[in-house]
C-alpha cells in the first residue's frame, strides 16, 4: 500500500483537518492512485502482531522456568490471546465507530507495543497474561479492519493484490518468528525476543503515522448492523465456508507433528525442515492466492481447498512415506495461502457497505474455526491415532470447498458496489 499519493475522503463525509497536506482533487471519473505505502505499513503491522502471537510457542519452556510455573500454565498465554482476539474482532469496530480509522490503527499498534513492553518486564504469569490480553485486543481489532482499510487505500481492481501483500506479513512471521525467537531466547533469554518484537512494532507505528492518510469513519457498525449482516445469505455462506474449510485445515495442521513422529518416523531435524518448507510454501501461496482472487475469490478458495483435501488424503493413505509427507506438507502451506485473501475478498464484496463489521465477523469465524478444528481433530487423534487430523481435514475441507463451489461469489473481479474513489 505504498504510493506517494494521498487518498481523499469520500465527498459525502466532512473530514477533520488533516495533519498531512491536503489531497489533490481528482477529475470526475479519474481513479485515485493506490496508496501502496499505506498497504506496506499495514503488512508490517500484521507481521508485528503475528510475530508477537507466535513467540510463546517457541519459548514456552523458558518462560515457564523463568516464571516458576508449569508448561501448561505458561501455555495459557497463547489461549488468552486467541479468546480475546475472537471477542475483540467484532467489538473494536463497534467501540471505535466514530473515530478516524488512522487513529484507531495507531491506537491498536500502540497497544501491541505496550503488550511487548509488559511481556519483557513481566515478573510473574498474571502480568504476562495481561500483556497477552492486550495483544488479543490489538490482534482482533487490527484484523477486523484490515480489509476495510485496504478497500479505501487502493482502487477496487487492486484490492485482492493489496490483501495478498498485507497477508504476506503473516507468511513472513510464520517462517521467521518461531526459529528466530528460539534462537534469541537461547542466546539472551526469552525476554530478548519480545524486545525485538517491540522494536518492530515501534517501527510499524512510525510508518503507519506517515503513510496512512486521515480516514474518517465510513461504515458506522452497530449491533443492528451485525444482525443485518448475518441476515444476508452471501455473508452467512461465507462464514459457514470459513468454519468448514479453516477448521479442517487446523485439525490437520495442529496435529501434523504427531503424524510426522508416529506415522512417518521423522527425526526432529527433518520435522523442523519440513515445517520450514510449510512456512515458505505459505509465503508464495499468498501471492498465488492473490493472483487468483483478483480474477475470482471463489476459484481461489476452491482451488486451495481442493488441493488441501487431496494432500490430506495422501497423508491419510501414504503418510508413512517421508517423501509423500514432506511434499504434501510443503504444498499444504502453499495451498492454505489462498484462503485468507480469498475469504477477505469474498466478505467485503458481500458487504461493501459495512466492510468493517463484516471483517469482524470473518475474524471471529476464523477464531471459532481454529478452536473447533483443534478440538475436533484432537478427539479423532485420541480415538484413531495421528491420522485423525488428516481424516477430519479431508471431510471438513471437502464440504467447505463444495459449498463454495456451489454458492460462492460469481463473476470474480467485479467492482465492489458502492466503493467510491477515496
Amino acid at each position: 500500500m505504498s504510493t506517494p499519493g494521498i487518498i481523499e475522503a469520500p465527498l459525502t463525509e466532512t473530514a477533520a483537518p488533516a495533519t498531512a497536506p491536503a489531497p489533490t482533487a481528482h477529475k470526475a471519473g479519474q481513479e485515485a492512485p493506490a496508496n501502496w505505502s499505506g498497504i506496506a505499513s499495514l503488512a508490517l503491522g500484521v507481521f508485528s502482531l503475528v510475530t508477537a502471537e507466535f513467540l510463546p510457542a517457541s519459548l514456552l519452556t523458558a518462560i515457564a522456568s523463568d516464571l516458576h510455573v508449569s508448561d501448561g500454565a505458561a501455555g495459557q498465554a497463547v489461549t488468552a490471546t486467541a479468546i480475546v482476539g475472537a471477542v475483540a474482532a467484532p467489538s473494536i469496530p463497534l467501540l471505535t465507530r466514530n473515530i478516524d480509522r488512522k487513529r484507531v490503527v495507531l491506537m491498536l499498534s500502540l497497544l501491541l507495543l505496550v503488550s511487548n513492553i509488559l511481556a519483557v518486564t513481566a515478573p510473574n504469569l498474571p502480568v504476562l497474561l495481561v500483556a497477552r490480553v492486550l495483544l488479543g485486543v490489538a490482534l482482533g481489532g487490527f484484523w477486523s479492519m484490515a480489509a476495510a482499510l485496504a478497500m479505501r487505500l487502493v482502487p477496487d481492481h487492486l484490492f485482492a493484490r493489496a490483501m495478498s501483500l498485507i497477508l504476506t506479513g503473516v507468511s513472513v512471521a510464520t517462517v521467521c518468528a518461531a526459529p528466530i525467537g528460539a534462537y534469541m531466547g537461547n542466546l539472551w533469554g526469552w525476554r530478548s525476543a519480545f524486545v525485538a518484537a517491540g522494536v518492530v512494532s515501534l517501527v510499524a507505528i512510525a510508518i503507519q503515522w506517515i503513510a496512512i492518510p486521515r480516514l474518517p469513519p465510513k461504515d458506522h457498525p452497530s449491533l443492528k448492523v451485525l444482525a443485518e449482516l448475518l441476515g444476508r445469505k452471501d455473508v452467512r455462506v461465507a462464514l459457514l465456508a470459513v468454519l468448514l474449510v479453516v477448521s479442517g485445515h487446523f485439525a490437520g495442521f495442529t496435529y501434523i507433528r504427531p503424524l510426522m513422529e508416529q506415522i512417518t518416523h521423522m527425526s526432529v531435524t527433518t520435522i523442523s525442515a519440513v515445517l520450514l518448507g510449510y512456512g515458505v510454501g505459505g509465503f508464495f501461496g499468498n501471492f498465488a492466492g492473490g493472483f487468483i482472487a483478483e480474477r475470482s475469490e471463489r476459484y481461489a478458495i476452491v482451488s486451495g481447498g481442493a488441493l488441501i483435501a487431496l494432500l490430506a488424503a495422501s497423508l491419510w493413505v501414504a503418510g508413512s512415506s517421508p517423501v509423500v509427507a514432506a511434499v504434501a506438507i510443503t504444498l499444504w502451506g502453499f495451498a492454505f495461502g489462498a484462503f485468507p485473501v480469498g475469504f477477505q475478498t469474498w466478505i467485503v464484496r458481500a458487504a461493501p457497505d459495512h466492510a468493517e463489521g463484516a471483517g469482524g465477523l470473518l475474524v471471529a469465524a476464523f477464531q471459532v474455526a481454529i478452536a473447533s478444528g483443534a478440538i475436533g481433530g484432537g478427539v479423532l487423534v485420541d480415538h484413531v491415532g495421528a491420522l485423525g487430523g488428516p481424516i477430519f481435514a479431508v471431510v471438513a475441507i471437502t464440504l467447505g470447498t463444495l459449498l463454495t463451489l456451489r454458492y460462492g461469489p460469481r463473476g470474480g473481479g467485479a467492482p465492489v458496489a458502492g466503493n467510491a474513489h477515496f
